[in-house]
């Protein structure tokens, strides 16, 4: 699990932060897809567990990097989420070896200056 995520609730403000992404693709994922289900407080604000956002990294892989469409994406999750679990995870750490390996060539690029 994502070492920023430490609370057991989080506001969907917190979770737009965490995930860059607008509050108000939060909103409408939630009227779209029956797998997101935000809790309520006491005052009617959303608050998110660390598995809701799971889900919503997961949503995002689908539907913003595989280019599926919402219907499509909500399918999958629901058919095999384990499979698209496991898929966006590989793929979430490909994308950090990425980034270590950019930064250790840049700091190879800068002594070598």
């Amino acid at each position: 699990m994502d070492d920023k995520l430490s609370k057991m609730f989080y506001k969907i403000g917190d979770v737009a932060e965490i995930l860059d992404i607008p509050t108000s693709t939060l909103r409408f994922w939630e009227k779209e897809f029956t797998v997101i289900k935000p809790k309520r407080n006491a005052k009617n604000i959303r608050v998110y567990t660390a598995k809701d956002i799971e889900t919503i990294k997961m949503i995002y892989y689908l539907v913003k990097e595989k280019g599926l469409k919402l219907d499509a994406a909500q399918a999958m999750i629901k058919r095999n989420r384990d499979g698209v679990s496991k898929q966006w995870e590989v793929v979430d750490r490909l994308k950090q070896v990425k980034e270590q390996l950019i930064q250790l060539d840049n700091a190879l690029g800068s002594l070598k200056a």
